[in-house]
């Protein structure tokens, strides 16, 4: 089974710098993305970035375009966030989804999350 052990939270001034990890490991499909997702008191789970195992194409929010950045490094997804805001302030869980079985169908896997604090 997939599992996702994030770590790297904690607090941070704004515009200050804070590189998040998540080591995955149990995969048996190769056709997926790992990436993050964040979500703050009181609003609704948003996806973040990420990135896809078989191309490396790489996505991100509006929102933290240009200020983070996504890379691996073997089983090691790292979220590199500079500029920070207090709004960029929430528990991030790193995500994986899966395209698994015939019909194929997708599975979600997520870590238990690190919290993010951005102060002003």
């Amino acid at each position: 089974e997939v599992q996702l052990v994030e770590s790297g939270g904690g607090l941070v001034q704004a515009r200050g710098s804070l590189r998040l990890s998540c080591a995955a490991s149990g995969f048996t499909f190769d056709d997926y993305t790992i990436g993050w997702f964040r979500q703050a008191p009181g609003k609704e789970r948003e996806g973040v970035s990420c990135i896809n195992n078989r191309d490396r194409s790489t996505y991100y929010a509006d929102s933290v375009k240009g200020r983070f950045t996504i890379s691996r490094l073997e089983n090691t997804v790292y979220l590199q966030m500079s500029s920070l805001k207090p709004e960029d302030t929430g528990v991030y869980y790193c995500n994986a989804n899966v395209m698994e079985g015939s019909p194929r169908y997708s599975v979600n896997y997520w870590g238990k999350g690190t919290l993010v604090t951005v102060s002003s």
